[in-house]
């Protein structure tokens, strides 16, 4: 479709919504007045503009102009500049003022402005002090004016370029020309592609020093994204390499620099070299030195008649532990860090319930938290005790303003007010976070880790609970014994089954574990449509939205989270006249949609409303892996109001929709910490780097009351089989191995 071009000025600013530029405004063109809408930002009245677009008709307002691309000059009628003075684009300046200005100094007025702004103390009403100021103001809106129209040059769009503006202001033209690669570090949004694509046009040389650091941080960043703190030397140089183009010898010499400018730091270890973002390297060295501290200065003097503890406890609670239960009861007594590792079954939650009994008996300030708040929710449920997510544990006292980074409340010099710290899910709990909760622990708090080390690995970059378990210098108890009632589910034994690599027991009239065998992928997606909206629905008598969860291995294919979202989307959440529809990357967002935030947000406002609509409480972060439903989505405001688990309310810009994604169903990865009423698993083809037995033991163990498979026995089979893991770049057993013999060395 080709692009309509208008000229005109800006008549009157209908709307602006001033964090992500979306404006609606009016034009006079050639005497017409139209109705234009688009990301524009820092429009005024009275400025001259040429846009380029598109017509579309909107079902409230008719007629608009689509804007796709404008650029905007100051107005040089007498009549135009007394409107844009008028506008309130400078502060000090009102309707009278402007006109007393205009009067005097008619089309020279901005000249006067500009240039020789004492002559404004002539006029009434205006003192040199104010004079100064509109001057100052003035030729600040129009460097802003240059640097949006410099930017539009390089591709960027208006929404960035302010971004851009805000935190580089007068130096903006100076580091796009020189070095347009700190804005991938610097800007949200902005990475490493679109800053190279800027440096191109800067006629930045390929080799630049610059450009290869850019480079080597991109892929560093971009291994954190699949799991790795850090990356063997001669994978990084090969490719950054590739990524860039030139030679990898030239490479090295870079490398050199970002760790002199401790931006990257280098270390040979067992004849590796391994090189990391110095958070991340830092992050490891902490967290190890923090969990080693909290496992030796612990004293405990108050359990050498633990025996009889146990029992008193048992007989409060009416259950009686076996060995490796009372094994992890008298081993959190005895020691400032425990780890409890150990599948569905084991009897983790009695286990820990018992620890609770015999701290509560003892008065001692018990603190139970989890990484999501689905997880946080199940602990509550299990314990009777209130959990909570370990960032709202924490608390975000400052995020940068990006939302990239965040400083928690609590830290070395605020502790958690805690005498003991029980974390459930610490499998999903990545080397950040574990870097953030040590940090905030006090000395001589005991803190007890709880998870199950066959699950898959974080999101986030590190193998943290695996590597705390491996290093061997902590204290461990592994719950293995399955309990008579757990053997009663099919979930439950054919769980251990998977991950001891023994076949599951299929197409037997189990209670809670069903297998359907379908040949084809469209025909899984049929049998999996069928099975939400009604099957399972019938049989259990449970809601299709809330209690059935479609978990899936992979992204792409037919049986990917792509296609069975848009399949169940159709079939639970259809098109309707009264509901309201947002499309983006050719995704359509409606309200009503279960929905899961994809990434960390810790700048993103929640509220929570009682039945009244009375805000009761609220407070900041939104993140990776939280699920909701679409309350509202409001066109004029481009917002998209969605509520989270406990009801928190979180009010979405529509720059911000990349951070959401459909979730009727989503990843065996996405799944971690959470429990559903219902799982439905595709299980037909894949790559067998995804179609792994601790992928398909992880989906299996997320589910409470029913597993459904649906497709190949086969492929079943050969993901039991299949027990390779994915390799994960990590240290962390290192480092608490290394600092364990520092410590304990004889001097």
């Amino acid at each position: 479709m080709e692009n309509i071009v208008i000229t005109g000025s800006v008549e009157d600013i209908i709307f602006h919504n001033i964090d992500n530029g979306y404006c609606v405004f009016s034009v006079d063109s050639e005497g017409e007045e139209v109705t234009c809408v688009g990301n524009v930002t820092q429009i005024h009245e009275g400025e001259e503009v040429t846009m380029s677009g598109n017509w579309s008709v909107h079902p409230t307002y008719g007629k608009q102009f689509q804007v796709s691309f404008f650029e905007k000059t100051i107005p040089t009628t007498a009549e135009g500049i007394q409107k844009y003075l008028a506008s309130g684009v400078i502060k000090g300046i009102g309707k009278k003022t402007a006109e007393r200005i205009v009067d005097k100094f008619g089309e020279a007025s901005f000249y006067v402005i500009e240039e020789k702004p004492d002559k404004l103390a002539e006029i009434k009403g205006i003192s040199y002090e104010k004079a100064m100021t509109i001057h100052n103001v003035f030729c600040e809106q129009h460097e802003l004016r240059r640097a949006m129209l410099f930017l539009q040059d390089f591709g960027v769009t208006p929404s960035y370029a302010m971004k851009i503006y805000k935190r580089y202001k007068g130096k903006t033209f100076e580091i796009v020309k020189e070095n347009p690669y700190r804005l991938a570090d610097d800007i949200s949004g902005i990475g490493f592609k679109m800053a190279d694509k800027m440096a191109q046009n800067s006629g930045i040389e390929p080799d630049s020093p610059n450009r290869i650091k850019s480079g080597v941080k991109y892929v560093l960043n971009q291994a954190t994204q699949n799991g790795h703190v850090y990356l063997p030397k001669t994978e990084l140089i090969q490719t950054t390499s590739e990524l860039l183009g030139i030679n990898p010898l030239i490479i090295e010499n870079c490398l050199k620099e970002l760790q002199v400018d401790n931006q990257l730091w280098q270390e040979k270890i067992n004849g590796v070299d391994c090189v990391y973002l110095s958070m991340y390297y830092y992050s490891e060295i902490a967290v190890a030195r923090k969990l080693l501290e909290l496992s030796m200065e612990y004293s405990s003097e108050n359990y050498k008649n633990i025996d009889k503890i146990i029992e008193k406890a048992e007989r409060k609670t009416g259950v009686v532990l076996d060995v490796n239960q009372r094994e992890a009861v008298k081993e959190s007594m005895n020691n400032g860090l425990l780890i409890i590792t150990g599948g569905p079954g084991t009897g983790k939650t009695t286990t820990i319930n018992t620890i609770i009994q015999i701290l509560s008996d003892e008065e001692n300030e018990i603190v139970l938290a989890a990484p999501t708040g689905r997880a946080a929710k199940r602990m509550t449920e299990a314990t009777g005790m209130e959990a909570q997510t370990i960032h709202r544990l924490l608390g975000i006292t400052f995020a940068d303003e990006e939302g990239r980074r965040q400083i928690y409340d609590k830290n070395e010099e605020n502790t958690i007010d805690a005498d003991v710290i029980i974390i459930d899910e610490t499998s999903m709990v990545d080397i950040n976070l574990m870097f953030g909760l040590t940090r905030a622990i006090a000395r001589g708090t005991r803190l007890i880790l709880v998870g199950d080390v066959d699950q898959l690995p974080s999101v986030g970059p590190g193998n943290v609970l695996k590597d705390i378990i491996n290093s061997g210098k902590l204290k461990v108890v592994k719950l293995d014994k399955i309990f008579r009632q757990a053997q009663e589910s099919a979930i439950v034994m054919n769980a251990h089954r998977i991950n001891m690599g023994e076949q599951p027991v299929l197409n037997e009239k189990e209670k809670d574990f069903f297998f359907l065998r379908r040949l084809n992928g469209d025909d899984v997606v049929t049998t999996i449509a069928d099975l939400v909206t009604r099957r399972i629905p019938n049989f259990l008598n449970c809601d299709s939205m809330e209690d059935i969860q479609v978990l899936t291995p992979m992204r792409k294919s037919k049986i990917g989270v792509q296609n069975l979202n848009a399949v169940l989307q159709s079939v639970l959440n259809p098109p309707e006249k009264d509901k309201k529809e947002k499309e983006f990357r050719d995704v359509i967002f409606r309200e009503g949609d279960k929905v899961m935030q994809i990434k960390n947000n810790y700048n993103a406002v929640w509220k929570i409303y009682n039945k009244a609509g009375r805000k009761i409480d609220e407070g900041a972060g939104v993140f990776n892996g939280d699920q909701g439903i679409i309350l509202s989505i409001d066109k004029v405001d481009e917002t998209i109001t969605v509520m989270f688990d406990d009801n928190r309310e979180v009010v979405y810009d529509f720059t911000q929709i990349e951070e959401l994604e459909l979730a009727y169903a989503i990843t065996i990865h996405k799944s971690q910490g959470s429990e559903y009423p219902v799982v439905i698993m595709p299980i037909h083809s894949g790559p067998p780097m995804l179609m792994s037995r601790n992928l398909l033991y992880t989906g299996v163990t997320r589910a409470r009351k029913l597993v459904v498979l649906v497709g190949l026995v086969e492929t079943v089979s050969s993901m039991v089989l299949n027990n390779r893991e994915i390799n994960r770049y990590s240290t962390l057993a290192y480092r608490i191995q290394s600092l364990y013999d520092f410590m304990n060395m004889e001097l």
